[in-house]
């Protein structure tokens, strides 16, 4: 049984079309792993019926727009049979000297209330289980029972789901990758948000640390896990040439981060129409970094057009790496990821005429044509890198 939750707040044809959308998702997963189910809908649930359960409820905890998914013994409505049900789960989980507790509801508010149906089932258990001890509080072990029009549902665990949006609902974005921490998490709470992803990474070359490269490409790998079943495309760029043409022209090192945020950007806005892309996502962090200070972001905001999403504007550095660490792209040694280019002291206050002149200087327009002329595309598929 897999729950969702802010579909809720939608109204009837929109929840429709995102609960239709869900299920998609749900079988292209499944499917990816050559699991196939049958399905039902009752009022918000989604249950899910096939021979590999423990399997089938850790790949659909893993699918934006879920919240929770549990393996459930499906009974009949009667107390007899929930007891029964309930009874089968908690011999396997509980011994003499364990504390417990029933969580009953149920969808209709005639017959036995739910305190009652918890309390009923709980004594049955409680009779047939020596030694045990009723805790509501702090139980050692929980047993879940719902009584819904189609039936009972009785289960003992719910694993949880990544929540949010289905994947698809909220169209495409391009999303600047990088080797880091940051831009992983923005694309992933992109994600979580119904948005379909591509990734741009742009390559500096010898500008770069040896490992850059390499870790990029593994982020866009494992990020691809959490939409199973649908390939993800990974744009590479070169931008060797911008730090290059920084570098012979002697533009002041304090501009260089800005001017290549704003090259990111610009390179992002002439790739969005080709992705079919509705708006660019970054990892930029609100004053993490001296590119990153508000001054420094309104003038790298200036570089494109198109709305730019910042998922991560507001989080402190632990929050954005325990969700790194949560979906898997946190790596503790990732490597040489150093970026050759960064100046001693950069500018936290760019003035955007300054930066205008000096773009104009290199003719960045050139070097922005010149870097999508020649891009590379690596697609992963479910974990799995699947095309180079």
């Amino acid at each position: 049984m897999a729950r969702y939750g802010e579909l809720f707040l939608k109204s009837e044809p929109v929840k429709r079309h995102f609960i239709g959308m869900l299920l998609r998702n749900i079988r292209k997963a499944l499917g990816a792993s050559g699991i196939t189910c049958r399905y039902e809908t009752p009022r918000g649930r989604i249950l899910i019926y096939g021979d590999e359960a423990k399997k089938t409820a850790a790949i659909v905890s893993r699918i934006f727009g879920i919240v929770d998914v549990s393996i459930c013994h499906r009974s009949t409505n009667s107390l007899q049979d929930l007891s029964e049900a309930a009874l089968s789960l908690a011999k396997v989980r509980l011994s003499a000297g364990m504390s417990f507790a029933v969580r009953a509801k149920r969808q209709h508010k005639t017959g036995l209330t739910s305190q009652e149906l918890g309390t009923e089932i709980g004594s049955w258990v409680f009779d047939h289980i020596p030694g045990l001890v009723v805790d509501l509080d702090t139980p050692d072990y929980e047993i879940f029972v719902e009584v819904r029009d189609f039936g009972g549902l009785v289960y003992d665990e719910r694993i949880p789901g990544p929540g949010g949006l289905p994947w698809g609902t909220q169209g495409r974005v391009l999303v600047l990758l990088s080797a880091g921490i940051d831009s992983p998490v923005a694309s992933w709470l992109s994600m979580k948000r119904g948005c379909e992803i591509t990734h741009l990474y742009l390559d500096a070359g010898r500008w770069a640390g040896n490992d850059v490269t390499t870790a990029a490409i593994d982020n866009h790998r494992k990020l691809s896990f959490w939409c199973a079943g649908n390939p993800v495309s990974l744009v590479i760029g070169d931008s060797e040439e911008l730090f290059d043409r920084m570098s012979e022209l002697k533009i002041p090192p304090r501009y260089r981060c800005v001017i290549c945020k704003r090259f990111m950007q610009k390179v992002a806005g002439r790739l969005m129409e080709h992705e079919g892309a509705l708006a660019v996502v970054t990892g930029e962090n609100l004053g993490q970094v001296a590119s990153q200070t508000l001054a420094n972001l309104g003038v790298i905001a200036e570089a494109v057009t198109a709305p730019v999403l910042r998922p991560l504007i507001t989080y402190d550095k632990e929050e954005t790496i325990t969700i790194a660490r949560r979906i898997g792209t946190f790596e503790k040694n990732p490597g040489d990821l150093a970026c050759r280019a960064v100046p001693n002291m950069p500018a936290t206050a760019a003035v955007l005429d300054e930066v205008h002149e000096i773009e104009q200087k290199m003719r960045i327009g050139e070097i922005v044509l010149c870097t999508c002329s020649k891009l590379k595309f690596v697609t992963a598929l479910d974990g799995k890198i699947v095309e180079k």
